[in-house]
């Protein structure tokens, strides 16, 4: 148990005496234990780290914990997700800096006498690339060409001490937001800074904090963060909670501070376990220093925090629907006005943004807004986390400067496209988003720019596709995903993507028909001007955007009854090359019995029996069978 903080003093004691612990250190073990490198064997990684460095005690000292490390020890320590989620599960070395990469259990044993005993690098563990070795994390290019502000501190600390980010100047922002500057000061210090809403649509965070403060006749008004991240490969939310907690928990109490709002809500999906076991623990180790609750430091404010686990329903993202789900309701969004400023949370003005929005607050407040605002665009300042996945050689999680083009995120930091192949798009934004063309690929990524092309940052998933993409079946994925997740409220988007993904449906197994292009525009406007709430404006967007840059793939579903692509599989042709040898492997293997030829002369399928079943494709040694 931790000995509560009463005073100002007595938090710069603890503070310096958690920064020398922290200079004491003469190397640090980093192990990630993020999601994905949990998922990839890490957490045994770190039990086989444990077992061996006390198998060697003799050669240096461990300690596990930063306030136990009183002289030059080695520390040991569970991070948060390092990014690198492609070349995972990831261990770095410090001081050194270096990042081993694909780390197994048997591969501890060498890293132990290797590197932390000898001070040597295993090669074999670093990151190579066009036949060159990368030691340290931050010279590999997928790090190189990033910004990290909000992701500076994940994987660099362990994600459940609070004396680890004291260490690194943890909850100065909120003892500065406390004792040297006003409600208004600190309003006015994130409206000059510039700070968008992370969580896709960009409103100007100051300026929705001060419309919560101005309602200084209310006794009670909330602070909730929107940890409910459901977009479909977006993971950007994620690890901030995984990997530097308190650093929200600090933006929301500052907010708080400001807005004079005394409760906290952080409402994270029930499917990141992860997540809510490291905010609890960051909330329960705050609590204990007196950094959350009653008279904070002895400065007379007061900040509770909860948290609440949501169901998985995406629709809980909207702002109204999250409200209406902490208060033990159903999920569905409601008309507006009010908004949450005025009426959200319990019917209190009540102040919404989402974790990496909270996550800038800190620094803002510590380093001001021309700091802020030295990195981004004029209209969009400062940085921005992806989630890179897809088709893309390096996948992971990513911050780069507002303003950063596509081309530079997916060749410079991602390395470009898997297997040599040729990039066709990058859907940005999830379900809710857009899809970005070769066209547009020095096109800048912000608010601005996107929004004119028909597409949003959303809360930042980056899914890139390569030419063997089918965009109607992407599209076809990504509208069923929303006619799955829609609430019903509303009849526009109950049933027009109902509608919609009925005839992409029909498209994908070979029963389009020509007026269907123009009838997926017209549900698509529809329900974009006549939804309810922001999901259902934005739901068409994915089948939109496709149709703008890909309608010839949409005619050749539908005239052609062909998928170029060979994705979608009702519409599949195989044939038989003149590579065929007439084996006739093919034709034995055959259950319908549709392919005909003699020995040793070169067979045909006949397509009105073939079930497209790819038998024989499979079973063919030469390569002489091609699907298309």
């Amino acid at each position: 148990m931790r000995e509560r903080l009463n005073c100002l003093e007595e938090f710069k004691a603890l503070q310096e005496t958690c920064i020398k612990a922290r200079e004491n250190e003469k190397r640090k073990v980093l192990v990630c234990c993020g999601t994905g490198c949990a998922a990839g064997g890490n957490l045994k990684v770190y039990e086989e780290l444990q077992n061996q460095m006390a198998l060697h005690g003799e050669a240096f000292e461990v300690t596990l914990n930063l306030t136990e490390c009183a002289g030059e020890a080695v520390g040991i320590k569970k991070s948060g997700c390092h990014g690198f989620c492609e070349m995972g599960p990831l261990v770095r070395i410090e001081p050194e800096g270096w990042l081993y990469t694909k780390v197994r259990v048997d591969d501890v044993k060498e890293i132990v006498e290797t590197s932390l005993i000898g001070g040597e690098f295993v090669e074999r563990l670093g990151y190579h690339q066009n036949g060159e070795l990368y030691k340290r994390q931050e010279d590999i290019p997928f790090y190189k060409k990033q910004t990290r502000r909000v992701l500076e501190h994940c994987g660099h600390i362990d994600a459940e001490s609070i004396e680890e980010y004291l260490s690194i100047g943890g909850y100065s922002a909120l003892v500065k937001a406390l004792f040297e500057m006003s409600g208004e000061e600190v309003i006015q210090e994130v409206t000059d800074s510039g700070l968008r809403g992370r969580g896709g649509a960009g409103f100007p965070t100051g300026k929705k904090w001060a419309q919560v403060a101005a309602h200084k006749e209310e006794p009670v008004k909330y602070i909730v963060c929107n940890g409910d991240e459901g977009d479909p490969g977006a993971f950007m939310d994620r690890s901030c909670m995984e990997g530097d907690p308190h650093k929200i928990l600090e933006g929301m109490i500052i907010a708080g501070v400001a807005t004079g709002s005394t409760e906290g809500y952080i409402y994270v999906r029930a499917e990141y376990p992860l997540a809510v076991s490291r905010l609890s623990i960051a909330i329960q180790q705050a609590e204990e220093l007196g950094l959350i609750g009653d008279n904070i430091l002895g400065s007379g404010r007061n900040f509770h925090m909860h948290i609440n686990r949501g169901a998985g329903a995406f629709v809980c993202g909207e702002g109204s629907a999250m409200t209406a789900s902490i208060e033990g309701n159903r999920g569905m969004p409601r008309t507006k006005p009010p908004r949450s400023v005025d009426k959200g949370l319990f019917e209190k003005p009540t102040c919404l943004n989402n974790v990496e929005t909270f996550a800038n607050v800190p620094d803002i407040i510590k380093k001001g807004a021309a700091w802020f605002r030295s990195v981004g665009t004029e209209g969009s300042p400062g940085t921005k986390a992806f989630a890179l996945t897809g088709n893309v050689v390096n996948t992971g999680l990513i911050e780069v400067p507002m303003g950063t083009t596509l081309r530079e995120v997916v060749y410079d930091i991602g390395g470009g496209i898997k297997n040599g192949k040729k990039f066709k798009a990058v859907q940005i934004g999830g379900p809710s988003g857009g899809c970005l063309t070769e066209e547009h690929l020095d096109l800048p990524m912000d608010f601005d720019s996107l929004k004119k092309v028909g597409a949003i940052i959303g809360s930042g998933g980056l899914v890139v596709m390569d030419e063997d993409s089918c965009m109607v079946n992407i599209a076809q994925f990504f509208m069923n995903f929303i006619c799955e997740e829609s609430c019903g409220k509303c009849t526009p988007c109950r049933e027009g993507t109902t509608r919609m993904n009925e005839i992409l449906t029909r498209i994908t197994q070979g029963n389009g028909h020509m007026s269907d292009i123009d009838e997926l525009k017209s549900l698509g406007k529809m329900i974009q001007t006549s939804s309810l709430c922001g999901l259902g404006k934005t739901a068409p967007n994915p089948v939109l955007s496709t149709l703008q840059n890909f309608e010839e793939e949409y005619v050749e579903h539908i005239r052609d009854k062909r998928c170029h692509c060979g994705t979608c599989k009702a519409l599949a042709q195989y044939i038989i090359t003149d590579a065929c040898r007439g084996c006739t492997l093919c034709a034995r293997n055959c259950p319908v019995n549709a392919i005909t030829g003699a020995p040793r002369q070169k067979h045909v399928i006949d397509t009105t029996k073939c079930i497209k079943c790819g038998t024989c494709k499979a079973n063919c040694r030469f390569g002489a069978i091609k699907e298309g």
